[in-house]
């Protein structure tokens, strides 16, 4: 009897236990779902900002959407790139490889050129608008990635807000969004920071297998758009010290990245190499006054962060330096006092902003030298993550401990975006045209003779002959010893027929070669100035003397080819054709005029090589068609000829009786 009474008294007790345990686990069920619920509210309530955001920088950047291409690097990397322009069904693969192995003006970004490739084969190089909103929208991936990063690195939704508004209208941006050569910038940038975004997820919710190839992948399609990621190893150093408890920069976290630095490394060494190469590292100024320089550059970029002033497409160096120059080191023992002391106070914002800022600009400051300009916008796109991080950090720390001046803050920050965005607006229109560009630049650099040369050219280009003579004479009068203006403006004289322009051509020319007699674009051009004059044998005396100077510039083949032509020389020139196009393979009415000699040669198999090039180049041009339904007739070919005349046909030919029956009615 007492077993069973002590024995219902355990139950007992025993099921109470139960009970308030399951009524526990209930609650905490409860609880879970209930921030689950939370958490899908505030997630769709990110979605909802970011998306606002995107819209008004895509706003912002709208004008860009009207604009077309600039003369200045543009043409280089893909209106005149033949790797690009030359682009048919055929030779994708072959040009993607050419293009991958290659640098464009002393640069290796291959997968930003081929996305060039890309564009020209689905738009065109007749639809700019297309590419302008690739830019846009590579942009706003960027914005879109910066947005995830802020709330993983523990910014709340109004700090990350002001984060990414910073990034994505700031009008230090637009030199990387509306202009087409700076694809490299926002391309590089999506995958930089998709690769710091998944990092930070593996640091903190653990690492898979699927991220470590995504920040692999994204890190070498990376390198592959600018060189300047190669920094993104010590960036993922500074996430480490920043998600530390001990906050503080480990070997071991250097050492975990080995891989990271050797494929940076392998990409710089091969960038330096292409720089060299095209001379692209030459210095303007040499050793200390190198110091002032990046000082100088430094200290202009932290006021533009704040203050974007006097934005400039061209910064060009001065002809000397001022004493501003010489106090401007000030810039490097400032950032560094602020690095060291937050570094070992544990002011872990201030050193993470300001150490990730420094990192991705420091290759940047021309210290080295490289281009024609000491200041870049452009240079800023990434880097200034790092200051726009401490600005939104401290704005949001202090509406949280000041809550009451919440509304007022509020409204100052958006009356700066809100200025921002204005300037942003209107500082892509400048890029509108080159003309728009160059006057813009000459608001401010009248004493540097780039601006003035290439508005001329443009001028030139658009038929505006008093305003282009007005600009190459205003580049001449700042160098008056400098052969290149006297060049540009001889090819305007050149492009009329008029014997008088002509004469003045060659007058230009002549100077020209006067200061730099090794230059064989000179000669060359000179000589079609005598072409054009009707005096063949001068021609023909400045086609060869620029061959001594480099028989690799392959238009003087190309035009002294005209000449053997025109005299009945047709060896010579089916030789000048062959070496024009063993350095200029994608020119297909060079092709069709090598077809055109081997088959008054007799030479069916270089006279069908020949053709089929030129048709594979261009194969809608009915001319190709009809010519090769000739060729073949006149080797007995009947039936391809006729499959080529009707080709021909089809594309618009009407051929005279006489070929229609000699072809298709034999």
């Amino acid at each position: 009897m007492v077993y069973i009474v002590v024995y219902s008294a355990i139950y007992t007790m025993g099921s109470k236990k139960r009970k308030k345990q399951l009524k526990e686990e209930k609650l905490k069920q409860k609880a879970f779902e209930q921030e689950k619920i939370q958490q899908k509210k505030a997630g769709k309530k990110q979605w909802g900002y970011l998306a606002l955001i995107l819209v008004f920088a895509f706003t912002c950047f709208s004008p860009s959407l009207n604009n077309g291409f600039v003369n200045w690097d543009d043409d280089r990397n893909f209106t005149d790139n033949e790797l690009v322009t030359s682009l048919n069904k055929q030779n994708f693969w072959e040009n993607t490889a050419k293009i991958f192995k290659s640098d464009v003006i002393g640069g290796y970004n291959p997968l930003t050129v081929w996305t060039f490739l890309l564009e020209n084969k689905f738009f065109g190089l007749d639809q700019p608008l297309y590419w302008h909103l690739d830019n846009i929208l590579l942009h706003l991936v960027c914005c879109m990635f910066v947005f995830w990063i802020g709330l993983r690195l523990g910014l709340g939704n109004y700090g990350t807000i002001i984060l990414t508004l910073l990034f994505a209208i700031q009008p230090m941006r637009v030199e990387s969004v509306a202009w087409v050569t700076e694809r490299k910038d926002v391309l590089f940038g999506a995958f930089y920071l998709a690769a710091m975004l998944y990092y930070i997820r593996g640091k903190q919710e653990g690492f898979k297998t699927s991220y470590y190839a995504i920040i692999g992948l994204c890190f070498i399609l990376s390198l592959f758009s600018k060189i300047q990621a190669v920094v993104l190893p010590v960036s993922l150093v500074l996430v480490d010290y920043y998600l530390s408890r001990q906050k503080t920069i480990t070997l071991k976290s250097i050492l975990n990245k080995w891989l990271y630095f050797i494929g940076s490394l392998a990409v710089g060494i091969l960038g330096i190499y292409f720089l060299q190469d095209e001379g692209s590292t030459q210095q303007v100024y040499e050793g200390i006054s190198r110091i002032f320089i990046g000082s100088f550059s430094l200290l202009i970029y932290l006021v533009k962060s704040v203050v974007p002033y006097k934005m400039s497409p061209l910064y060009p160096y001065p002809s000397s330096l001022d004493w501003y120059y010489f106090v401007s080191p000030i810039s490097f023992l400032l950032v560094g006092w602020a690095l060291w002391r937050s570094y070992f106070k544990k002011y872990y914002v201030w050193f993470f902003g300001l150490g990730f800022f420094m990192v991705n600009v420091v290759l940047l400051l021309q210290i080295l030298g490289a281009g024609q300009g000491f200041l870049a916008d452009r240079f800023t796109y990434i880097p200034y993550i790092g200051l726009f991080f401490i600005m939104a950090y401290f704005i949001e720390q202090y509406v949280k401990t000041n809550p009451k001046r919440k509304p007022l803050v509020t409204g100052l920050v958006a009356a700066i975006l809100a200025i921002y965005g204005m300037m942003c607006f209107q500082q892509n229109k400048i890029w509108h045209d080159s003309g728009t560009l160059w006057t813009h630049v000459l608001k401010y650099h009248t004493k540097s003779t780039l601006p003035w040369g290439n508005r001329a050219n443009y001028y030139r280009d658009e038929g505006r002959i008093a305003e282009a003579l007005h600009d190459y004479s205003e580049v001449i009068k700042l160098v008056q010893d400098k052969p290149e203006p006297y060049n540009s403006r001889a090819k305007l004289y050149f492009g009329f027929p008029q014997r008088d322009s002509l004469l003045k051509a060659l007058d230009n020319y002549n100077k020209a070669i006067v200061l730099d007699p090794d230059n064989a674009e000179y000669w060359t051009n000179r000589g079609a100035t005598y072409a054009k004059l009707g005096d063949p044998n001068n021609a023909v005396k400045n086609f060869n003397k620029a061959q001594e100077f480099d028989p690799n510039f392959a238009n003087l083949y190309l035009n002294r080819s005209v000449i053997f032509n025109n005299s009945g020389q047709w060896q010579n020139a089916l030789n000048d054709i062959t070496k024009y196009l063993e350095l200029k393979p994608y020119h297909a009415d060079m092709w069709y005029e090598k077809a055109r000699l081997h088959q008054l040669f007799n030479d069916y198999q270089g006279f069908i090589d020949a053709s089929n090039r030129a048709i594979q180049m261009d194969p809608n041009k009915a001319l190709y068609h009809y010519q090769r339904a000739n060729g073949l007739h006149a080797f007995k070919r009947l039936q391809e000829a006729k499959a080529s005349l009707n080709r021909a046909m089809q594309l618009g030919v009407q051929p005279e009786q006489e070929v229609i029956n000699k072809i298709l009615n034999q």
